[in-house]
Order: structure tokens, then sequence, then C-alpha cells
């Protein structure tokens, strides 16, 4: 995933080069530094000052990223950039309103902001509109196949019997002996066409499966096979609209794994990769036809609770959470023994909040509160205005 393009750099050379300039500024080292002594920038002139300037930007960047415990990765680093010069105004703002109301932001909300500001890229969505565009052809295509397919089979039926009738006859003998040749190289040619149309139908349907499975891609999370966030929103509309339906009650909780940056930190990031995989597997657990269980980016999960209450999911993540933090987990590539892995999580009743965003932004409070008291435990959003 990209992060938000700048207005003065290309989304993925840009950045590249931004980032080993960074590196280079970090180390004392700039692009100069690899030219002869007599045409590096004298001092006080245009060239030394911007080198100044980018110098301290570069150094701004890893101020904000250490102060607010991101990782290094393109998209922070991307994300930070447009905050720090302006060069995004809806990234600008965004960041300054999560800071007002939680003064720190995470890799999963970066994701996230990102995300919305990449509306020019080829998203989850563009693709399955895409998908969908493709797939409503290649039924058009499907059945115009067969019909051909048909009118080919009706035509030889027709040609034959013409041929029959024709090859019976008496006079011009040598011009209808001609005809009837004609008329069965016909026939012969109208079943090869039959048979190329049957072979292009099954590829058809080979393809067709192809993409039902590029579909199932587009809305899974390929490290821990959940569904992802683009998956969850369609399963959020439809549940709602059945717990309305039949009376139901439905609640959704945030889940974020508590320091998970120190785990990748401290033993790299493929063990940080099972530890997500491993939790994802414990809070799959609980999902049915009416537990969904959903990766909504970075450490964080989603669950939604059709048929519960806010209290009742509750003690469903809870009893999650005590699980996770009795583990006794063990780092495979070395066989040290891991400090323990607990999250945090925020509950909120969807039925209470005339959007179902705002459901989320409340679970996301709550979440928020659970991990500023301590982490390793499930909070209620409180229900009012």
């Amino acid at each position: 995933m990209n992060g938000a393009k700048s207005s003065s750099a290309s989304p993925q050379h840009g950045l590249t080069d931004r980032l080993a300039r960074w590196a280079r500024g970090f180390s004392g080292k700039s692009e100069e530094d690899s030219v002869e002594e007599e045409s590096r920038p004298r001092s006080g002139t245009a060239s030394h000052r911007e080198i100044n300037r980018r110098r301290q930007l570069y150094a701004d960047i890893g101020d904000f990223l250490f102060a607010h415990d991101l990782d290094l990765t393109p998209i922070n680093f991307s994300v930070a950039l447009d905050y720090l010069t302006g060069a995004n105004i809806g990234v600008e703002k965004a960041i300054q309103a999560v800071m007002m109301e939680r003064g720190k932001i995470t890799n999963g909300w970066i994701e996230t902001i990102a995300a919305e500001q990449r509306s020019d890229e080829v998203t989850p969505e563009s693709l399955a509109m895409m998908l969908d565009k493709v797939e409503e052809n290649l039924t058009q295509f499907t059945g115009l196949m067969h019909e051909s397919r048909n009118s080919a089979k009706d035509y030889g039926a027709a040609l034959q019997e013409q041929a029959k009738d024709l090859g019976e006859g008496r006079d011009n003998e040598p011009v209808l002996a001609r005809l009837v040749g004609l008329t069965r190289s016909m026939v012969e040619k109208t079943r090869q066409v039959e048979s190329q149309l049957r072979d292009n139908q099954r590829q058809t349907q080979a393809l067709k499966s192809s993409l039902e499975n590029a579909r199932r891609a587009a809305e899974h999370d390929h490290l821990t096979g959940l569904p992802n966030r683009r998956a969850f929103e369609g399963v959020l509309r439809d549940e709602l609209a059945l717990a309305q339906q039949n009376g139901e009650l439905l609640s959704v909780a945030f889940c974020d794994i508590d320091h998970f940056k120190h785990v990748n930190d401290t033993h790299g990031h493929d063990t940080g990769d099972r530890v997500l995989k491993f939790v994802a597997g414990l809070l799959s657990k609980a999902s049915n036809d009416r537990c969904h269980v959903a990766r909504h980016g970075g450490e964080e999960f989603v669950m939604l609770f059709r048929g519960k209450s806010a209290a009742e999911a509750c003690e469903a993540v809870d009893s999650v959470r005590e699980d996770l933090a009795s583990r006794s987990l063990v780092n495979r590539t070395n066989g040290e023994r891991m400090e323990r892995v607990s999250f945090s999580a925020g509950v909120a009743n969807v039925l209470f909040y005339e959007d179902p965003r705002a459901a989320l932004k409340a679970a996301d409070r709550a979440l928020y509160l659970a991990k500023e008291h301590g982490r390793n435990r499930v909070y209620l959003a409180a229900e009012v205005d």
C-alpha cells in the first residue's frame, strides 16, 4: 500500500529518494559528500541553505515517527512528510484532529488515512468494481457463445438435409456433386466452430472461477486469512439490516495488540507476523454466522456480534483476551520465551448510534481509554451523548 502522495514527488521514485536522503541526513552525510570538495556548496549560499533545510526536515520526520512510536515504513514516512510540509491538507487536518483527541497516532490509523487519501489509485474497492464489470461482460459473452453454438448446430442440420436431397438428384450431376462437396465442407467447418465454442466456454468458466478467487483475495487479508476492512464494511451493512429487521442487538469491538511495535523491534517482523496470525486465530474461534472477525489494519482487529448486547460482547472479547494473556509464546527463530502478548479492546452498541461509523468511533475511543489505563483490558463505550 502506498502512502498519500506529495505534490512535489512521484509516489514511488520520489519516496525512495526521500528515504535515501533522510538516511544520509541522519548519518551526517549529504548527497554532496560524493562530489569533489571544490564542487560543494559554500556556506551561506542558497544551495547550502537548502541542504540544511532538508537535513532539518529529515530530522523532524524522524522525531515525529519516534514521538508517536511508529514503525519505520514507507507509508509512515510519506504521511509524516505530508504533515510536516503541509503538502497534503487532508492529511494535515486529519492528524491534527486525532492528535487533539488522543495526543498520539498509531500505525493502523495511518494505514487508514493513507488509504482514504489515495482515491486515484487502484484500491480494493476499485478492483472489486472492475471485477464486477469483467464478470458481467463474461456472462454476456457466455450467453452469446451458447446462442451461437445452437445456431451453428441448427444450420449444420439444415445443410446436411439439403445435401442429402441434392445428392439424390440426376440432372446436372457434376454441378450437383460439387455443390454437395461444398455443402459437406461447410458442415465440417460448422462442426469445427462448434468445437471451438465449447472450448471457449470451458475457458470462460475457468476465467470466471479465477475472477472469483481474485474477488475473495481483494476482500481478505493475505497474512491472517481474515476478511479485511473492505469486507467488514459490507458485513456491517448486512448485519445491521438483519438486526434492525429482526429486532436483534448488535455490538462491535475493536481489539489492538499491546506494544506490537516492541514485538517487531525486539523479535523481528517475521515473529511479529506470526503473532498477528496467532491472535487472529484466537479471535476467529469465536466467529460464526452471528459473530464476524476481520483485520481492520495494522495490529488492529474488529469483531461484530449480532444478538449480543455490548456487555455480553465485552465478556466474549474479554474471554479471548484472558486466553491470550495466559499464553507463553516462544520466538521460533531463537527459541527464546517472549514477553507476554496481550491486546486491549473497546466495545460499543451499534444500534445506540444513528450511524454505524459513530459506533465504530465510540468503540475506538473506548479502546484508546483501555490503552491509556494500562492496556490488557476491555472497556465498554459509555452510551451518553
